[in-house]
This record gives structure tokens, C-alpha cells and sequence, in this order.
């Protein structure tokens, strides 16, 4: 019975920024988070939820915190709880010719015109969107924000789903371990190999400068 009560008392207070703009009357504001803007390799993965107040699933935290097999758990969990939620996927080439900041921004926007209903506000994990509607960009938002945070356990499992599959086509990389950061794995397979198309080439340690060392 403590840990149910611990665990009760945590969503609320995580549910806190959620109520507290469901009080200044907006019905249907997303939580919105991406995934992937510091790896090296594959997309960024942006997601955007509305929640139901009532259906909070036990266990929504930030995905930085949870294991691999947690945010799996979980990710139907959030689905069915939630009343909306949309994820979108914008490529290494994209990012490429955006800037990462750029792409990030286009995945989160396009998250959020996929959700229906639609929203009338967005929480949104450090970023600052160009919206029609109130948005508000929360630093370390996806462990501050109950909406936030299933919005990075979807965008955190669907991309990893990803790096998985891509790891089938390049299997000198590692991708399916991980997952495209700067790991050592990936940074030794890069001098060896060289970047494949899904690598970021504007990133420093994919292609260093001349007389540049890779850490």
C-alpha cells in the first residue's frame, strides 16, 4: 500500500503543469518531446500527446530515466490512456539540410498537426515551437510534466525501434545497441567503416576536421 500511495503522490505531482493549464481552461493541451537530437545516426523522433486527466498510467517518467524494457511496458499503456498522440520521424537527410534544431522544431510541429482532436495548447520539453496556439517550452520538461513524459517514452521507443531496424542494414555499426549516440562502439566503427547515409555528416565526430580528434 506505501509504494501504491508513493506512486500516486509522484503522478500528482507531475500532473501538476498539466491541471494547472486544464484550469485556465485549455481542454486538449499536448505534451510534446523528441527523441534522438544528440546522436549521431538515424532520425529524430518527435511525439505529441493529449492526455486524460482521469487515466494517468503509473510508472510515466522521464524515458532518460527508465529502462529499455520499462519504456516498453509502458508504451501501450500511454497509448491507450491517452486521448490523442502522434509521432513523426525526420530523417538524417532532413536534418541534414535543416540543422538538427530545425528538424527537431519541423518533427514536433508535424507531431502536433497529427493529433486529433486538436490541440488548443502544447508543454513542450526545452524547445520553443511556432504555434497558432499557447505552447510553452519547459526545460527538463520530460521530468517535470506528466504529458511531457509519455510524449518522451513514445518518441524514445519508436526511435529505438528504428536504429534497431537500421542496425539489419549496417550491422557494422551497432546501431541496435546504441541506438546512434557517440557510445565508443560507434565511434570506433566510424573510423574504421566511415559514415553510411544515415550518419549526420555536419556532426563533428562523424566527419572531424583535419588534425581533429574524436572523443
Amino acid at each position: 500500500m506505501g509504494q501504491v500511495l508513493a506512486e500516486a503522490y509522484r503522478l500528482r505531482l507531475l500532473s501538476g503543469v498539466d491541471e494547472l493549464f486544464l484550469d485556465y481552461g485549455f481542454k486538449n493541451c499536448a505534451g510534446v518531446d523528441e527523441a534522438g537530437r544528440g546522436a549521431l545516426a538515424g532520425p529524430v523522433t518527435a511525439t505529441a500527446v493529449i492526455v486524460d486527466p482521469s487515466r494517468r498510467v503509473p510508472g510515466v517518467d522521464d524515458s532518460k530515466a527508465l529502462t529499455a524494457q520499462a519504456r516498453a511496458r509502458l508504451e501501450e499503456r500511454i497509448k491507450r490512456s491517452v486521448r490523442s498522440h502522434a509521432t513523426v520521424a525526420v530523417s538524417a537527410a532532413t536534418i541534414e539540410r535543416l540543422n538538427i534544431l530545425q528538424a527537431t522544431r519541423r518533427a514536433m510541429q508535424l507531431a502536433l498537426e497529427r493529433l486529433a482532436p486538436a490541440p488548443d495548447c502544447a508543454l513542450v520539453d526545452a524547445v520553443r515551437l511556432d504555434t497558432a496556439f499557447p505552447s510553452l517550452g519547459l526545460v527538463r520538461g520530460d521530468s517535470l510534466c506528466y504529458s511531457v513524459a509519455a510524449a518522451s517514452i513514445l518518441a524514445k521507443h519508436e526511435r529505438d525501434r528504428v536504429m534497431v531496424e537500421l542496425d539489419k542494414q549496417y550491422p557494422q555499426y551497432g546501431f541496435a545497441r546504441h541506438k546512434g549516440y557517440a557510445s565508443q562502439e560507434h565511434l570506433e566503427a566510424l573510423r574504421q567503416f566511415g559514415p553510411c547515409p544515415e550518419h549526420r555528416l555536419t556532426f563533428r565526430s562523424v566527419l572531424p576536421r583535419e588534425g581533429e580528434e574524436v572523443h
